[in-house]
């Protein structure tokens, strides 16, 4: 695997802190959440840093290639769209499920696979569709997560060193999250650098987050710790990454800080390596079969990336969906496509590897969002702890998506508590701004808000965004009953 082109010392471009983004001193570049962009309008000074010669890296969210579904077809070539536009040397996305098709149920969250042989089986056929599908590389990124899936196989470093053999994907590996993984699963971040290939190295995610009662959340809206530090200097020993970038998501300090921490982050990754280490050999070829060729822009995935300009890629479809894995940007849609594509065992149909990891997601996810029980082997009081982030994510981010529902509803703490009740045995099934509405409506039916006119300023907003009248009494009263009945 040829060497990664030089990136530098960047940050997570958010729109709330984009003015103080264009000012810091020797930013070498940014990555921007693919699915918050759209390419005909980009803001203007996501614009003017392009013209400035700011590489700018699209880091996808919702494309689930840790799911039993194939990629959507829609979302790969949103994503592909969107790294023409920004003339981008790489695209990144995350090694997680997000969906479940069957039931149809949205996390709205990188939930982790279970590191078994089907769960890699089948993360492997998705990377492969990926990479065919998108005009420039791949790289994925490991993932924070509060639990562990019951009889996994293998540890994090096979499960990455496996994956990287197979595909030739690249990696993009998060220190924050090894810390994360450390805290709540038990897993020594030394052991996964130990053990996967760092000449498969894109680049380094560089996060805070925060520790309550034992469990680690990444929440992107901390300061990065000192662990987390050390995690970088632990990695920056062993190989000198391409680059590294800076995460916040959500209570975004003064420029100052922003730019206190970037150099704090460049000291570390231009001090002189505290170890001496040996050169990792090559990285194995991926893997080829008659039945699984690795021809078009999948082949792409293993040459170096550069500054030129990718060749037109394919036209983007919907391409939205939720923000997960850290704290959410704002707006997401998202719905399954099944796709096509060879691998082993799953590409057996109805049976085999993808059946099985099918199952084991919808089980986990419906119990995270929709109240059934806990699968066998989990740890029951870990999934509590996620259903109520998930509930608490969830409802932060239909606030971004539609700002004017904590107003009309009396402010964040009302709102909060009525969106809480709602979600209460009522998963998301089609994204964030569909989300949105069906809460409103969920009110409406209710007749709340109590309050006369907060009833019909939330009335004109749920008309004027879902295109039709809200239902009339009658209804209202028919969909209560039939509700009760239930």
């Amino acid at each position: 695997m040829k060497p990664m082109a030089h990136l530098g010392v960047g940050i997570g471009w958010r729109p709330e802190i984009a003015d103080a983004v264009d000012r810091l001193d020797g930013l070498d570049w940014v990555e921007v959440v693919a699915e918050n962009i759209c390419p005909g309008h980009l803001p203007e000074a996501l614009r003017r840093l392009r013209e400035r010669g700011t590489r700018i890296v699209p880091h996808g969210v919702s494309l689930g290639l840790g799911g039993a579904d194939r990629p959507d077809p829609q979302k790969l070539a949103a994503l592909g769209e969107r790294a023409v536009a920004l003339g981008a040397p790489l695209v990144t996305e995350h090694i997680a499920f997000v969906r479940t098709s069957s039931p149809v149920l949205e996390a709205g969250h990188l939930l982790p696979v279970p590191r078994t042989r089907d769960a890699l089986d089948v993360l492997c056929e998705n990377v492969r569709i990926a990479q065919d599908a998108l005009p420039v590389p791949l790289a994925l990124e490991n993932i924070a997560a509060l639990f562990s899936w019951p009889g996994e196989e293998m540890t994090e470093g096979r499960f990455l060193t496996e994956l990287v053999e197979r595909t030739g994907v690249r990696l993009l590996i998060d220190v924050a999250n090894l810390h994360t993984n450390r805290v709540n699963r038990g897993e020594d971040p030394a052991a996964v650098l130990d053990a996967i290939p760092l000449e498969a190295l894109a680049y380094v995610h560089v996060a805070g987050g925060v520790e309550r009662d034992g469990v680690w959340h990444d929440t992107h809206a901390h300061p990065v710790p000192p662990v987390v530090l050390d995690l970088l200097a632990e990695l920056r020993s062993r190989v000198e990454p391409a680059g590294v970038l800076l995460e916040r998501d959500d209570d975004f300090p003064p420029e100052a800080e922003l730019a206190h921490e970037l150099a704090t982050i460049r000291e570390v990754v231009t001090a002189t390596a505290r170890k001496a280490a040996p050169k990792p050999g090559p990285v194995p070829e991926p893997k080829k079969t008659a039945a699984e060729p690795h021809t078009g822009a999948g082949a792409r995935a293993a040459e170096p990336a550069t500054g030129a300009q990718p060749e037109a890629g394919p036209q983007a479809g919907a391409g939205t969906g939720p923000e997960a894995g850290t704290q959410p940007e704002a707006g997401a849609e998202a719905d399954v496509a099944p796709g096509a594509g060879a691998g082993p065992e799953a590409a057996s149909g109805g049976g085999g590897a993808r059946t099985r990891v099918a199952l084991g997601q919808a089980a986990l996810l419906s119990a995270l969002v929709a109240g059934t029980p806990v699968p066998e082997g989990f740890d029951r009081a870990r999934i509590r702890v996620q259903v109520r982030a998930l509930a608490a994510k969830r409802a932060d981010v239909v606030a971004k998506v539609a700002p004017e529902l904590p107003g009309i509803l009396g402010g964040s703490g009302p709102y909060r508590k009525a969106f809480l009740a709602y979600a209460k045995g009522r998963p998301m099934t089609a994204g964030y701004r569909r989300d949105a509405l069906d809460f409103a409506e969920h009110l409406l039916i209710q007749d709340l808000p109590a309050d006369p006119a907060a009833r019909r300023r939330l009335t004109a907003w749920w008309r004027e965004r879902a295109g039709a009248r809200p239902p009339r009494r009658i209804v209202r009263w028919a969909r209560t009953l039939v509700g009760r009945a239930a």
